[in-house]
């Protein structure tokens, strides 16, 4: 599969700002995929976090690591296009060994260690310059979502 731009992106994931946290699909293959966010000081975030030493927040750094991870799984693991999409079920060994700051471009390299049905679990590694700036296990489930379809009526009661 080639380059995914943020349309594309978009029609597999289901986030919206301001918590569509993946700009770019770089790299993909049926094991692994590489994706970035450029991260800028008019993130919404950075008005409180830290003010005057603005840093991302930790679990937003996971958020778009798990978001570019679950891009791979849910292409393996389920039919996005039917109203499938890979859930985070977990993560595990999560390690943030350097800040994130405005002005950094967040790559994440996210690889399938397990696949069971529609279950599958990633090892995922975030980069800022080729530096390991977060890393961890994160375990996924392709379900339905609970979302109906546009223009299907609702059960009057």
């Amino acid at each position: 599969m080639d380059v995914m731009d943020i349309m594309e992106i978009m029609k597999m994931l289901p986030h919206r700002y301001p918590f569509l946290m993946v700009d770019r699909i770089v790299e993909y293959s049926e094991n692994h995929v590489v994706g970035y966010k450029n991260v800028t000081i008019n993130e919404p975030f950075f008005q409180g976090h830290f003010p005057g030493e603005p840093l991302m927040p930790g679990v937003l750094i996971l958020e778009a690591m798990g978001q570019v991870a679950s891009i791979l799984v849910a292409v393996r693991l389920g039919d996005t296009q039917k109203g499938m999409i890979a859930f985070l079920t977990g993560v595990e060994k999560a390690r943030f060994r350097k800040p994130v700051r405005p002005g950094d471009r967040l790559v994440t390299r996210a690889e399938l260690t397990k696949v069971r049905g529609l279950v599958g679990r990633a090892k995922v590694t975030g980069y800022v310059d080729d530096v390991v700036v977060a890393d961890g296990e994160f375990s996924f489930m392709v379900a339905s979502t609970l979302k109906k379809d546009p223009g299907e009526e609702e059960n009057p009661e």
